[in-house]
């Protein structure tokens, strides 16, 4: 296991503190890694997608989980500080504080989100990009998850998570249906509401589900963290204007890239990483016989090979 050499907690404003930390090679090539959810946090797999010798490897906790404070819990947490253009100035504040020129952004699910909104807002400071589980918070991509279209795949796991929303369709009516019920008066109703997102979420990480993959939702602090950081982010489309990071795809013209896609992922399925790749003329697609994005099996070892190519 890859240990990290340091670690703190850096203000960023509005009375939150991101926690990060450092491993690998001090003296080597910078790289910060961006975790999905939103509100997952980093974990100690990340550690292990490169080279801790060629690699300083930099990790935090995005906003509002993990070991940031404040982590939000419940329905009174004040989010009205934490989205997308607060993330990235975070991620800028942490590479000044660290003495970081340039690094490598690696990012996925809504890592890649987000590792996309920085490096189009931020070119000069990425030096390659590998994401994985590629997500653009698109209309289209919100429909296809939470308003029905995956269901087609799993239709008892889709049954029982839009039962909220019996007579109205699109994930529009399915976010602000859940998030009625994560502000209920009751604590048993806004678990419950916990609870059903997640066995969804455990549903559709792949077609042929990994066991392991979905370990980290039976923890309830991890589950209520994850559900509320989430479904704030996709009720307000990532405060992305609709298509912003294919559009804007070209600012990341010179970055080099390879996008990670795997093809029995049913979360974000291939079709958006091939669109990017496409619109994106230094990226390379690959497809892992994989699900949803994961630190283990398939698309680690995709990952890992993408980052020591880089390195070279």
């Amino acid at each position: 296991m890859i240990e990290p050499y340091a670690h703190g907690l850096l203000e960023v404003g509005d009375g939150h503190r991101v926690y990060w930390e450092e491993c690998g090679n001090p003296e080597g090539r910078p790289a910060v890694v961006l975790h999905g959810g939103p509100g997952s946090g980093c974990s100690p797999a990340h550690r292990g997608l490169f080279d801790p010798a060629v690699y300083r490897i930099v990790l935090l906790d995005q906003r509002g989980c993990g070991r940031s404070t404040p982590r939000v819990l419940d329905h009174r947490a004040d989010l009205s500080a934490n989205h997308t253009w607060a993330l990235v100035d975070d991620l800028e504040r942490l590479r000044e504080h660290r003495g970081i020129d340039r690094w490598l952004v690696l990012g996925g699910s809504w890592g890649s989100t987000l590792g996309l909104a920085y490096a189009q807002a931020h070119p000069d400071r990425v030096t390659a990009m590998v994401l994985t589980s590629v997500a653009l918070l698109r209309p289209d991509e919100a429909d296809w998850l939470y308003g029905g279209g995956a269901g087609r795949f799993f239709p008892e796991a889709w049954s029982a998570f839009s039962a909220p929303t019996p007579a109205a369709t699109g994930a529009g009516a399915v976010f602000e249906a859940y998030h009625r019920l994560l502000h209920d008066p009751d604590p048993a109703v806004r678990d419950g509401a916990v609870a059903a997102w997640c066995a969804w979420e455990a549903a559709t990480l792949s077609l042929h589900p990994d066991p392991h993959a979905t370990s980290a939702l039976a923890d309830p602090r991890f589950a209520a963290t994850l559900v509320r950081l989430a479904l704030h982010y996709f009720r307000h489309d990532g405060w992305l204007t609709e298509n912003q990071l294919l559009r804007d795809a070209d600012r990341l013209r010179g970055i080099p890239g390879v996008l990670v896609a795997g093809r029995g992922d049913v979360q974000t399925p291939v079709r958006t990483a091939w669109e990017l790749a496409r619109t994106w003329p230094d990226a390379r697609l690959v497809v892992a016989d994989a699900g949803h994005a994961s630190a283990e099996g398939t698309v680690a070892a995709e990952l890992r090979h993408a980052t020591t190519a880089l390195a070279t």
